[in-house]
């Protein structure tokens, strides 16, 4: 048989590994997913991810691709992949593309969403996938402050030193919005790529707004004027989500992802 390429969109509760990218010594998501093809194919099986997600993190819609020489059809794969992996990873599609797909440099835009519980009791049902502040945080001085994140910028502020410098820190913010429901407050926020620990710190910093440790036009200096490392308070991991991975020609956009 020729070889193949397939593109998955995979999901994932990231509590229990230790990120995304394969590990030698450690249990992460991209280690599950080739172990579980390589037993589908009976062939060796690399994955290739879109996005590197820390410890923790969640995914409802990161890409993934492998290449095979077996006959499986797209619903095969989606069906005994799932019957192989563990409860907490899931292959929600399958699509084959062409052998010269790469899912991360291919990628328009990701879209990324953080979860804040504003209560003043612990939640139980959403402790992996929210993370609670004081009920009384300024959600609306967060959403005005978040307005500054949108266009083009160096996000040299939002990651560690040693990253700014070494990398080229320019992103393209397409949309950062907040809306909240009774005491769920998620944050929205679509670019063109993102700085390791971006988000986090950015939702770090906005909390810091939220509670009026640092004023709007205080956050907006940090995107201004991009001193690396500025903004330093990191949210946790737990409460940030990959929904989507957006290409060019629609991969897996019939997806409703938009209404979640």
């Amino acid at each position: 048989m020729p070889l193949r390429r397939f593109a998955l969109l995979v999901e994932y509760e990231g509590t229990a590994y230790r990120g995304s990218q394969y590990q030698s010594n450690a249990h992460t998501v991209q280690g599950s997913l080739e172990r579980a093809l390589s037993s589908l194919t009976d062939e060796p099986i690399r994955v290739a991810l879109a996005g590197r997600t820390d410890a923790g993190v969640h995914a409802r819609g990161q890409v993934g691709t492998f290449c095979t020489k077996s006959r499986h059809s797209e619903q095969t794969v989606v069906r005994a992949a799932n019957a192989l992996l563990p409860r907490d990873i899931c292959v929600r599609q399958a699509a084959q593309v062409a052998l010269t797909f790469d899912p991360r440099r291919q990628a328009k835009s990701r879209w990324y969403r953080y979860g804040l519980f504003t209560a003043n009791v612990r939640p139980a049902l959403l402790r992996n996938f929210v993370w609670q502040v004081p009920e009384q945080i300024a959600v609306g001085a967060m959403a005005e402050a978040a307005r500054a994140l949108v266009g083009r910028h160096d996000f040299g502020a939002f990651t560690a030193p040693s990253v700014a410098r070494r990398m080229q820190p320019e992103r393209l913010v397409i949309s950062a919005k907040l809306k909240r429901e009774r005491n769920l407050v998620l944050f929205d926020i679509e670019a063109n790529a993102f700085l390791q620990h971006m988000v986090r710190r950015i939702v770090g910093a906005l909390s810091e707004v939220g509670l009026g440790k640092r004023r709007v036009g205080e956050f907006a200096a940090l995107v201004r004027e991009a001193r690396p490392g500025a903004a330093s308070y990191m949210a946790p991991a737990r409460g940030l989500c990959l929904m989507k991975v957006r290409y060019e020609s629609g991969l897996f956009d019939d997806e409703q992802d938009e209404n979640i």
